[in-house]
């Protein structure tokens, strides 16, 4: 196997165990705190600092990787999430529920920057791999961000199977000695010093990307803002409250979350690629997020009409828009290795990525206020308004590879 096939092979398997234990670990506190009967805004709160935590995460990560190297952040990244598990498990019954939630988001806020850390090298790591072939990049990074998002809807899986089984507490240990296992397999076969190279010396230089990637960023922000603003609180919650059960709602979470991933690692037979890596790859950026745009907007319509079946309109809807989701997802992921310099690709990425946990911070702050001020109409047509702003935003996305501004001094 040549070297670069197998450090991304190496990489992408330490990914699917982390990204494995972070699905259940979102299962685990969703479904412990509301048997305890926190709200569904509370439920929000929960995981705001893990969301805010990533924006930093993914900008020092980013430097970080590019400093010291791939490998050393992702140990990093294994370890600080191994700290949050066992935190978590620490949490206590006799505490009150102020100090319980107190607990919580300090240990979420810790998983946040341990997922957006390990995130950015890994990602990083592709860039590195796949060299400047922008057919097996697009390739390399559809299948690592499909196959990472199934992970994900199959530790949701799991997290509410070891709830079940073991508890709250001793499912905590479980994942931590899971990762344990990982964590010993990047520090015995990952290179260490994989993408070390000259950071920028300064936040001016940080944030001086090209343009494609500052577009690309914004867009990202509403992209991701769009999907969460339904996902974490409005859609769980109306169909609980439509009478489905924990594990109908669970189950269907997992799955959009699986088919999402099948359908991201399917991307590049669906765009078509150029010689150039942009110059069909960016129309599809624009096209295929106005797409987007029109599914919730229907569905808030709809919504708001009362027509009978609503719940299964609605799974049915977004069944559709996690394909169409999808597929602009991967097309970002790909676009921002695409304008991505190779020399600070870590850098660049963890640039990106911090725009990307952004958007996930903003969806689920208005998952909670939209879904609690007008309902599930209100969620839905939320995410409609943030997928039009990601459209407007990719017609400026340059279709040509831009390089960034000089830096004095």
């Amino acid at each position: 196997m040549q070297t670069g096939t197998r450090n991304y092979a190496i990489v992408t398997a330490a990914y699917w165990g982390f990204t494995l234990t972070d699905g259940a670990l979102r299962m685990l506190v969703l479904l412990h705190f509301y048997k305890l009967g926190y709200s569904p805004f509370t439920l929000a709160f929960l995981f705001l600092l893990y969301e805010a935590a990533g924006v930093l995460a993914n900008l020092i990560g980013g430097w970080l990787a590019t400093r010291y190297g791939i490998a050393r952040m992702l140990t990093v990244g294994l370890a600080t999430q191994i700290t949050g598990f066992l935190l978590l498990s620490a949490l206590s019954p006799n505490w009150t529920a102020a100090l319980s939630v107190a607990w919580v988001v300090l240990a979420q806020g810790i998983c946040g920057v341990a997922k957006d850390i390990t995130k950015t090298a890994s990602k990083s790591a592709i860039k590195l791999t796949a060299g400047e072939a922008s057919g097996r990049l697009f390739k390399w990074v559809a299948f690592f961000t499909g196959s990472k998002n199934a992970m994900k809807g199959i530790g949701f899986f799991l997290g509410g199977l070891l709830l079940q089984l073991l508890g709250f507490q001793v499912a905590l240990w479980v994942m931590a000695g899971l990762l344990a296992l990982v964590l010993i397999g990047v520090v015995a076969f990952v290179p260490p010093l994989m993408g070390k190279s000259k950071a920028s010396k300064s936040a001016r230089e940080l944030f001086a990307k090209n343009s494609g990637i500052n577009l690309l960023a914004a867009a990202r922000v509403a992209l991701f803002g769009a999907r969460d603003v339904w996902f974490v609180v409005g859609v769980p919650v109306f169909l609980y409250s439509a009478g489905w059960t924990f594990t109908m709602v669970g189950a269907f979470l997992a799955l959009w979350t699986i088919g999402y991933g099948a359908m991201q690692a399917l991307a590049p037979a669906i765009v078509r690629r150029s010689d150039d890596g942009l110059s069909r790859e960016v129309p599809a950026a624009r096209w295929w997020s106005l797409a987007l745009a029109l599914v919730p907007l229907v569905l808030a319509a709809v919504v708001v009409a009362q027509v009978d079946h609503l719940e299964w309109i609605v799974v049915g809807g977004l069944a559709l828009f996690g394909l169409i989701f999808a597929v602009n997802s991967s097309v970002h992921s790909y676009l921002i290795l695409a304008y991505a310099g190779s020399e600070k690709a870590a850098e660049d990425v963890g640039f990106y990525y911090a725009a990307n946990a952004l958007g996930r911070f903003i969806g689920t702050l208005l998952s909670g206020l939209l879904y609690q001020w007008g309902g599930l109409a209100w969620s839905l047509a939320g995410s409609a308004a943030m997928l039009l702003m990601c459209w407007l935003v990719t017609l400026a996305l340059p279709s040509r590879r831009t390089v960034p501004p000089a830096i004095s001094g």
